[in-house]
């Protein structure tokens, strides 16, 4: 999936509004989906050698599409079988009518229908999908994926929910996918997306002027979301226009976690970044530096301090920084000042029994926050919270507007949720990641951001796609360590594609 896609996601409910827009606009429904059957031949045609294909349908218009997909390849001389879970009258409107144009015959029991099958077209059902699969529709998912045979999927694989991404009962696991008008989150969040393969997004005729009705407020998280607002110095400024990162760091036995956070500050651009630890620290820490300064902090009391200056204009607090009483009041202290605030790791779990005093607090303040909870933080630091979905991008929203605050709610496929709804959802295919004290730095590259005056849900975002990409350059053998280092090449590239590439 390219940068070069549309930004928007929309749910199935929204696609359903697109659809039913571009019918109100003239468009038939017969067009849309001769359209999307035809789509799908052609990158079957273009990405498969010719071989037996056995085509799975649906009851719905996604069986439809399937009709349409086995007539053109049959056409093409492909040996074509289809099978049809339920009746062929309970196929209904269009794609009732695209089965009546099938010209072959229709294999009555599915077990024939997969046998010397070398590719499936799994045309089942599509990203509508909300309820369990069962059934003998649950029997034929498993019987593909026990035989390992090449899927291809029409709109999404069967058995995973467009919205969630989450498996209702059993999924098909899908070589390729190819999906229309625009992704849908059950495409790019887990599971889903492992369920997906390579998915492919093919115009099918809708018109863009769709999207004015449904306002859609879930992107997928590329450069193209937030590139014209990344920080980019002038040549006649200094480094105090750059901002001023605190980082906090913990004891002497603790203080590796910080340097990571302040590492990445600065290698995001901050003019200036600071090491705030107690004074036991201060050796280990200088033997540490160059760049970064040291400062002195201890307790509530020398976290005011630290932030009186109003030049140092962000903190980032949480990595090692101990969870406990200590912590609670350097962060309360932090956040009664008005500098851009990332609180991470031992900020968030020291609030596990008390979220609501954190909240309180971020409400009052004038000042940006950012929280950037694990899933383990997050389930601990909102367990209080009503659940509202199973779906990431649902619960990384609530947990915004209970806060106040963005959220990042970290992992393969990390959602930054701003409280006004806004979301978006990010492809790391960076397994690497998974090491200790890369969310350290993390927090570090959005304060940093944030501290050059980048708009704190931007901030977040270029964040997180910025930290899993240097990851991806570097690939196996990832540490923490080595990641701001690869921040310069990553930043270098966003800005030599210029402010408006895609």
């Amino acid at each position: 999936m390219g940068n070069r896609q549309p930004l928007e996601l929309l749910t199935p409910v929204e696609m359903g509004v697109a659809d039913a827009a571009a019918v109100a606009s003239g468009i038939a429904v017969d067009t849309l989906m001769e359209a999307a059957g035809g789509a799908v031949a052609d990158e079957i045609a273009r990405r498969f050698a010719r071989c037996p294909v056995t085509v799975l349908c649906g009851p719905g218009n996604n069986g439809g599409d399937g009709f349409v997909v086995a007539r053109r390849l049959a056409a093409a001389d492909w040996p074509v079988r289809v099978w049809l879970a339920g009746d062929w009258p309970s196929l209904k409107g269009a794609a009732g009518r695209a089965a009546a144009s099938w010209a072959g015959s229709l294999e009555k029991r599915w077990m024939t229908a997969l046998a010397d099958a070398g590719l499936i077209v799994d045309a089942l059902f599509g990203t509508g999908l909300s309820r369990p699969l069962g059934g003998e529709v649950a029997d034929v998912v498993k019987a593909v994926n026990d035989r390992a045979l090449p899927v291809m999927a029409v709109d999404i694989a069967t058995g995973i929910d467009g919205a969630t991404g989450m498996v209702r009962g059993t999924a098909m696991r899908a070589d390729l996918t190819v999906t229309f008008f625009r992704l849908k989150p059950g495409h790019l969040l887990l599971p889903g997306r492992q369920h997906c393969g390579v998915t492919v997004l093919r115009p099918i005729g809708i018109p863009d002027e769709v999207l004015e009705a449904i306002k859609p407020n879930t992107w997928r998280n590329v450069p193209g979301l937030w590139r014209a607002l990344l920080p980019r110095p002038g040549l006649a400024g200094h480094k105090y226009d750059r901002g001023h990162v605190v980082a906090v760091t913990g004891g002497a036995t603790a203080t590796g976690a910080g340097r990571l956070a302040a590492m990445g500050a600065l290698r995001a651009g901050a003019g200036l970044v600071t090491l705030a630890s107690p004074p036991a620290a201060l050796a280990v820490n200088a033997a540490h530096l160059t760049a970064i300064m040291l400062d002195p902090a201890e307790g509530s009391e020398g976290m005011k301090a630290v932030l009186a200056d109003p030049r140092r204009n962000a903190f980032v607090i949480g990595p090692g920084a101990g969870v406990g009483e200590e912590t609670r009041k350097e962060v309360l202290a932090g956040l009664e000042s008005n500098a851009f605030a990332v609180l991470d790791a031992d900020a968030l779990s020291s609030f596990s029994d008390n979220g609501g005093k954190l909240f309180k607090a971020i409400e009052t303040r004038n000042a940006a926050t950012v929280l950037t909870p694990h899933e383990g933080e997050f389930s601990r630091l909102f367990k209080s919270l009503p659940a509202v979905s199973d779906s990431k991008c649902e619960r990384a929203r609530a947990a915004a507007v209970a806060s106040h605050a963005i959220i990042v709610l970290k992992g393969a496929d990390t959602v930054i949720a701003h409280p006004d709804g806004r979301a978006a959802i990010t492809v790391a295919d960076a397994p690497w990641l998974a090491t200790a004290g890369a969310g350290d730095v993390l927090a570090g590259i959005i304060a940093g951001l944030g501290a050059q005056g980048m708009p704190v849900f931007e901030a977040a975002a270029a964040g997180v796609w910025v930290h899993a990409e240097a990851a991806r350059h570097h690939g196996p053998g990832l540490i923490s360590e080595d990641i701001p280092g690869l921040l310069p090449a990553v930043l270098a590239d966003l800005t030599a594609r210029g402010v408006f590439a895609p």
